[in-house]
Order: structure tokens, then sequence, then C-alpha cells
């Protein structure tokens, strides 16, 4: 059986790899794709970006690269750091093929005593390069599975009870941000199916899934951040409200959320009430504004307080913002 293998940072994976792993398949009995950890280039984790190719290449093994050398150029002594490890770390088998398009396919391949695959190096075929991704992600989606270009959004969750704000709010900051934004699910959908003012404990799993799979959705057409109205948990505490309990499924997605958004924050009820047909009340927006702050302690889910007028709640979340890309 013939082996091909693949080396790099996958940070992001775009066509330019597609084509090299695509190539390799169709060329070998077996592809190995081993990935470095590279903190210095990319803030999205390994496990990420493995499950990307495992996602769309599940006949691909992928090879963590936890500690493997940061540094690359054409110096001997860093090409030789690569080709120690990386002869360690497959720890014997052979190789038939490296594929790159890069430089050090031909002394990788020679270290390896493989065949050197070299696939569009002039990038004629492809003409993108992670580096150029990175810089602009948006302006280069089309070179991207809509998988990885969801992970490269950063989504920023507003929580809050009913008539604090989360929606005004939303839709002003994708204005500003030149990105979208995502209405929250729950009330058009209790709007069509409530009987009674309440919903099933199934519905209320569907309100999750749903609102879930329309926020995935609207990020893949999102400019760098994802503003998103109510989360899982605000569904959660519905289902307590109305049942007692929620389903396990509905615990689950509620779950996810601590990874799922990268900033929470919560929009405080100092704004007057909108009495409309769809709420219970000024009384009822306190009480659920409470519960919403402790199920966040609880939960440990760390969130920032946002008071004030639609411009002050705006400037607040972006000197947020402004920090978090700082530190990113």
């Amino acid at each position: 059986m013939s082996t091909g293998l693949l080396l790099g940072k996958f940070a992001p994976l775009h066509r330019g790899h597609q084509l090299l792993i695509e190539t390799a398949l169709a060329e070998n009995d077996r592809v190995l794709a081993m990935i470095y950890h590279a903190p210095d280039v990319t803030q999205v984790p390994l496990p990420v970006r493995a499950g990307w190719i495992r996602a769309l290449y599940p006949q691909v093994e992928v090879i963590k690269a936890w500690d493997g050398p940061l540094q690359v150029s054409n110096d001997p002594d860093i090409r030789r750091q690569h080709e120690r490890y990386i002869l360690a770390r497959l720890g014997g088998r052979r190789v038939d093929a490296f594929y790159s398009s890069e430089f050090y396919g031909e002394h990788v391949s020679q270290a390896l005593g493989a065949i050197d695959r070299r696939i569009d190096p002039g990038r004629a075929r492809v003409p993108i390069s992670a580096t150029a991704i990175r810089s602009a992600p948006y302006q280069h989606r089309e070179f991207l599975e809509p998988l990885v270009y969801r992970d490269l959004i950063t989504r920023v969750v507003l929580l809050g009870a009913p008539s604090t704000g989360k929606s005004t709010l939303a839709e002003a900051l994708a204005a500003r941000h030149n990105t979208r934004w995502m209405p929250e699910y729950g009330r058009a959908y209790w709007e069509l199916h409530q009987h009674e003012r309440r919903l099933s404990p199934a519905q209320l799993v569907e309100i999750a899934e749903g609102h879930r799979e329309r926020e995935d959705h609207l990020a893949e057409q999102a400019n760098r951040f994802l503003f998103v109205d109510t989360d899982a948990s605000t569904t959660r505490i519905f289902a307590q409200h109305y049942h007692g309990s929620a389903l396990p499924r509905l615990d689950q997605l509620v779950a996810e959320c601590a990874q799922r958004y990268a900033l929470v924050f919560l929009c405080e009820d100092d704004i007057p009430y909108a009495d409309t047909w769809d709420r219970s009340g000024p009384g009822n927006r306190r009480q659920m504004q409470a519960q919403i702050k402790a199920d966040l302690a609880r939960r440990k889910r760390s969130y920032q307080s946002l008071r004030g007028s639609l411009e002050q709640r705006m400037d607040q979340v972006d000197r947020v913002l402004a920090r978090f890309l700082e530190s990113s």
C-alpha cells in the first residue's frame, strides 16, 4: 500500500490545502496529515484544525504535532529540526510521496526517501495563501469551506430578560461592524406555535436547535463578528419556568454555549419596559433577569454588563471587542 504525507499548520484549511489532500488521496492508498500546533501563527486551536480535515476527509489519518518546531526557514539547522521531528513522529512508517507547494518539499521528501510531489507551487490553480486569508478572512471566504469559515468568526451573544434591548443592540452593532446578526428565534417560534402562552418541552428543544442552525448559516456570511440575540440558556430558563425541568438535549445545547461564544454581554434592565402582547410585565422581567444572572454564575460563564442608552451600550461593547482583538 502506498502512503502519502502532508505537513502544515492548516491555519486555516483552504482550497489550496484541499487540492493537496485530494491529489494525495487520488494517488495513494493511505494519506497522513501532520498538523503543527503553531500558537505563534493562529489562535484557532489544533483540535479544531484537525477537526476540519477529519470532517471533510475522514479517510485521512491526522497526526497532531503539539511539540513540532515553531520556526520555518531554509536555514540548514531548522531544516534538520523539522526532518528529525517528522521522522520521529512517523515512528518508522514508510512514506512514498510527500505533498506540498512550498520550498520545504525538496528537503523533507529527501529525508523521507519519498517522491517530492510539489502541487501548484506558483498558486496558479488556487491563487491564495493562508497568510492572506488570516489578514482578511471575509474578503477571501470563497477559498474556505463553510465549516472552516464559521470557526474564524467571533460569536458575541447578548443575554437578558425580555425588553432589555438585546435585539436593538445586536442589529445596531452589526450595522456598525458591517456584519450580520442573529435575531432571537424563540420569539418568532413562540408566536407561531404557542398554546395558551406555553410551549411543550420538545418544542423548547426545537427552538434551541433551530436557533443554532440559523446562527451557523449566518456565521458563513458574517464579517469577523456575529452578534447573537439570546442563546439556549435562556430557552432553558423558560423550560424550568413552565415545566420545572428540561429535556436532556436542551441541557446539552446549553452546556455547549460555553465554547460556542467568545464573548457574553448581559443587557441590564435599566431601560424603560416596552409592554407588548407577548410579554408578561416588568415584574416578570426583573425575575427573569435575576434568573439569568444566577444561571451565568452557576455555570461560571464570564460576562460584561451593559447599561445606559443604545450608544452607551454600543461603546461599551466596542471597548471590549477592541481589547479582545488586541489579545488575539
